[in-house]
């Protein structure tokens, strides 16, 4: 787990310890031991599995390419986490997202556990037959720790629908006569997949948005008016007037954020800047985000990099440099791309007032620091960027029902869980100083640590 995550899990320990009313039965000693195990509990991981994949190449080349399985907590069901395909995975960094998994599953009351993998690999750089063969090894070399009842992996950066639709077969081939529809999420809708998994994600991060800006401040309006809290005061300068927003990452989950927002009724906006890899985009008028969104269909997902790209995609725009995104003068910085993007060493530099994390662990505990104190509202990953598995866990559910959702109906499933928790969590973090993300950690840990309590895991 990594420093933050461990630090924030702590803090949240302690606030718990010293509120007499959260588990009232552990009283003395017994409460002062019973923590100590939870701490030791949420800070490690269950499982670390790690392999390498010995791959024959496509082009005669035998290589072997390093991979993880991490299994976090499974206290509130089977292990649950997409496997990441990217040439900067490691071991420290997929057991970090193990554990906000667990977190995340609890903070949405998704009974799922914690998990997470990784293959270190630029899925770029490889064949359609390479990939094919690198998803088939991950399976045969992890076929006995995973499975619809164990640990049900999903896609993550670099891997989606395809990876996984080849991941299920392996798995069945392995298991003949077992269940296998359940075994991984995020297929393809022929091969049992969700409806709108594919945008769950960047829906849930706008809506997340919206319906804070939009929604909770105009039916809480006079209690924010009445609180001295800074996040409270910082929020009430966006009712009503138009807002700018950028948008780090232009993927799966950035691209989809950007055309909610470009779509969205219940606010007036615009997406100012968009960026990938390899460059921003600047337009103070707003972008063609359906225009990009087309461009980047037919060009490998990359945004256009040339002025004589932007004239073949009709697309306004000033070309920057690809960092340049996070220090626009916007209202809103939504962080779409990889983790550790704000930092002690630029984290000065950020003029956004709103901070939605897309990504997973986008800020370090440096940059989460300083810029709360700022009175920057930070809507934390674990709350904006949770609609891939809570509509993972819809797919689950409909595989073993063998019944199927509309869009329409996974789309609103979804929403009415992301608003019903933060209907939960948004009173409390506009009534006291901690950081949003401090409040969302607290949640998760006190409904972990009540089913390891009552499990008779403490002792």
């Amino acid at each position: 787990m990594a420093n933050q995550t461990r630090q924030i899990v702590q803090d949240s320990l302690k606030a718990l310890l010293e509120d007499d009313v959260f588990l009232p039965g552990l009283q003395g000693d017994a409460r002062e031991q019973a923590f100590t195990s939870l701490g030791a509990i949420l800070s490690t991981p269950n499982h670390v599995h790690k392999s390498f994949l010995r791959i024959a190449l496509e082009n005669g080349n035998v290589v072997r390419i390093p991979a993880f399985r991490v299994q976090h907590n499974n206290a509130l069901g089977p292990y649950k986490g997409g496997i990441r395909f990217h040439e900067s995975v490691n071991e420290e960094e997929v057991m970090n997202l193990a554990a906000l998994m667990t977190l995340k599953n609890a903070l949405h009351d998704v009974p799922y556990g914690g998990g997470k993998g990784g293959i270190i690999i630029d899925p770029r750089s490889y064949s359609v037959k390479d990939l094919h063969l690198i998803c088939k090894k991950y399976v045969q070399y992890f076929s006995d720790i995973i499975g619809p009842d164990k640990d049900i992996p999903a896609p993550d950066v670099g891997s989606g629908e395809r990876e996984m639709d080849w991941m299920m077969a392996e798995y069945k081939s392995i298991r003949p006569g077992q269940p296998y529809k359940g075994s991984f999420t995020g297929k393809s809708v022929v091969n049992g997949g969700s409806l709108g998994r594919r945008d769950a994600t960047g829906k849930g991060v706008y809506f997340t948005f919206r319906y804070m800006i939009h929604d909770f401040i105009k039916q809480q309006k006079s209690f924010l008016q009445s609180t001295e809290n800074a996040f409270a005061k910082t929020a009430l300068q966006f009712d009503g007037r138009p807002l700018t927003l950028a948008i780090q990452g232009f993927g799966n989950v950035g691209s989809v954020t950007a055309l909610e927002a470009y779509q969205c009724q219940h606010l007036q906006k615009k997406v100012v800047a968009v960026s990938d890899r390899n460059v921003t985009l600047y337009n103070s008028d707003g972008l063609d985000i359906p225009g990009l969104v087309r461009f980047t269909a037919l060009n490998n997902g990359n945004l256009p990099e040339t002025e004589e790209q932007l004239k073949q995609a009709s697309i306004k725009a000033v070309i920057q440099d690809r960092n340049n995104v996070l220090y626009l003068d916007v209202d809103v910085l939504i962080l779409a791309a990889l983790e550790d993007q704000i930092h002690q060493n630029n984290m000065d530099k950020i003029k956004a007032k709103i901070i939605v994390e897309g990504a997973n662990a986008p800020i370090t505990s440096e940059g989460d620091r300083y810029l709360s104190d700022k009175g920057v509202i930070i809507i934390p990953d674990i709350l904006a960027n949770a609609g891939g598995v809570i509509v993972s866990y819809f797919e689950w559910m409909q595989g073993r029902e063998t019944q199927f959702y509309t869009e329409d109906q996974v789309y609103q499933l979804l929403l009415n869980k992301m608003k019903s928790t933060m209907d939960t969590i948004l009173p409390t973090y506009f009534g006291d100083p901690l950081p949003l993300r401090q409040n969302c950690y607290i949640h998760s840990v006190m409904k972990l640590s009540t089913v390891l309590y009552r499990q008779g895991k403490l002792y």
